[in-house]
């Protein structure tokens, strides 16, 4: 096994998957949101570095060529994991993020049976596209839950008059209340459509691999 530094990088997007749920897990929000952003972004970011440099500097090894999907799939499952557990109404993000584990599943399934026949199913630029999206979305949803918490921080003890009063132009909004609102809404509707984007190209290009590997699969017991 070489350890070169794109593999390193690999390891450490692996290793940040499941630290996105230990940190909602344990942690108070909102700073769970916080280190969980953090280490997706981290992760999102090596995703594309690691790959970079290991062609740059020829370091490309099998077992980065091992580790790097499965680091892919991990750091976005336990993502969608953690925000399932947090969200509500929990069906905007369970319902799409069980159709994107449905699909990993179905398609590594695939993989593994083809076995030396595996490389018909090459990557495509939609599922390329698809996994941008799913990394755009989960962001978009975890600076949601930063901003949530930032405008509850600035609403306790405010009693509801004052609060109409601050949205109906009345008071001054010196707390920000009325532009956070409308970034949480904003960032909501765009996360949660961006997820179903993501689902709903996660099924195309399952549909595409099944199609690819259709004919190895004829006469197959």
């Amino acid at each position: 096994m070489h350890l070169n530094l794109p593999n390193m990088l690999t390891i450490m997007r692996l290793l940040a998957a499941p630290g996105i749920v230990v940190a909602f897990l344990a942690l108070p929000r909102p700073i769970a949101d916080w280190v969980a952003i953090g280490l997706f972004l981290g992760a999102s970011v090596t995703d594309y570095v690691d790959g970079q440099l290991a062609r740059a500097w020829k370091q490309e090894t099998k077992l980065g060529a091992m580790l790097d999907p499965i680091a892919d799939k991990a750091i976005v499952l336990t993502a969608l994991l953690a925000l399932a557990a947090v969200w509500q109404p929990v069906w905007l993000i369970m319902l799409p993020a069980a159709l994107i584990v449905f699909r990993e599943v179905f398609v590594s399934g695939l993989r593994e049976f083809l076995g030396d026949t595996a490389g018909t199913l090459k990557v495509t630029k939609l599922a390329k596209w698809k996994t941008t999206i799913q990394m755009v979305a989960i962001t978009v949803l975890l600076a949601q839950g930063i901003l949530e918490h930032s405008l509850i921080e600035r609403l306790v003890g405010m009693d509801q008059q004052l609060y109409n009063d601050i949205i109906a132009g009345v008071e001054e909004d010196v707390l920000g209340i009325g532009w956070r609102e409308d970034a949480i809404g904003w960032l909501r509707f765009s996360g949660v459509s961006l997820l179903w984007l993501a689902a709903a190209l996660t099924m195309v290009t399952g549909f595409d691999y099944f199609a690819k590997a259709r004919p190895h699969l004829q006469g197959a017991k």
